[in-house]
């Protein structure tokens, strides 16, 4: 069954008539995003700086948020997360995504380096893979202006977001370049071609439906090629070993469930230390949730908790 939480949700969602994302324009699915987060998002918390900075790109500057956590000092040099927000590569910003760049920061005791990659339509495949895949390593190359430890660097995103730290991990061993200390993939997609049981049995009925993802995949992944390729589908990528170890985190009411547990299983069966958890009574985008669902904060700590370790550890 739903969480009791959850299903209340759903029902609200009925209840009010909003209308299906993709049924909108982008410019419009957009809006409705970024309207609903004070709803469902608990409130900012406190922290000891946040400003925007530039990172040089392959499509122009890309703006990225940095956070500094509270009780930090600006000299500190803290072990950093690398973030990247959800929404289909079409919706979605630095806004929407604040708090649970506060939360982590916070709760893991890291800087928080969130990515303004450029959207699709506007900006189709492989835009938003160069771009987080640019402003990782430009973070790496400014560890000692930015004030943290190169060698403790985490990526880590949600949806497609968490797509994204999956490919700029295969493109980063690809590179030679440095290796994360940990991925956090947060209900992620990882085959734009799947056609898994949860893509069917959770079609519709739970916020992110079969209809919207289509939607989604066809402003940023407009031809079939582009769905096969690794930069879309990471479990598509020839050769998963030698990648940062990862934690894997799903829902049980979510479509792409069950692409998240084949990522999972196939990062172990290459080697690469892997966790695998899901919250089977959650849906899609349960973990931004933590004002109106209790799970979507436990979710939370976990993954601050991941963070905690491996920065320990390294």
């Amino acid at each position: 069954m739903l969480d009791p939480q959850t299903k209340a949700l759903i029902d609200l969602v009925i209840k009010m008539g909003i209308p299906p994302t993709e049924t909108l324009t982008p410019a419009q699915a957009r809006a409705f995003y970024s309207e609903r987060r004070d709803f469902s998002q608990p409130d900012p918390p406190a922290i000891a700086s946040v400003r925007d900075v530039q990172a040089p790109g392959p499509g122009g500057p890309i703006t990225v948020r940095c956070y500094r956590p509270a009780g930090s000092a600006e000299a500190d040099i803290l072990p950093a997360l690398v973030y990247y927000h959800g929404g289909g590569h079409v919706i979605g910003d630095l806004e929407t995504h604040d708090v649970i760049c506060r939360q982590l920061g916070n709760l893991a005791g890291c800087a928080v380096f969130a990515v303004d990659y450029r959207l699709a339509p506007e900006h189709i495949f492989p835009a938003a893979a160069v771009d987080c895949i640019a402003a990782t390593r430009w973070v790496h190359d400014q560890a000692a202006a930015l004030h943290i430890d190169p060698a403790r660097i985490a990526v880590g995103g949600d949806s497609a977001g968490g797509q994204l730290a999956a490919v700029v991990c295969l493109a980063l061993r690809d590179a030679a370049a440095f290796t994360p200390v940990l991925q956090l993939l947060i209900y992620p997609v990882t085959d734009a071609c799947a056609k898994t049981a949860s893509m069917q049995a959770n079609a519709q009925g739970y916020l992110l439906t079969k209809a919207s993802i289509d939607y989604f995949y066809g402003h940023y992944m407009p031809q079939e090629w582009m769905r096969l390729d690794w930069r879309a589908s990471p479990l598509r990528a020839a050769d998963h070993r030698n990648l940062p170890p990862a934690l894997v985190l799903t829902a049980g009411f979510d479509p792409l469930r069950d692409e998240g547990l084949l990522y999972a299983d196939k990062l172990s069966a290459a080697g690469v230390p892997t966790q695998y958890i899901c919250f089977e009574r959650q849906i899609h985008g349960f973990a931004l949730m933590g004002r109106i669902l209790d799970e979507a904060n436990t979710a939370v700590r976990l993954l601050a908790q991941a963070l905690r370790e491996r920065f320990a550890a390294s």
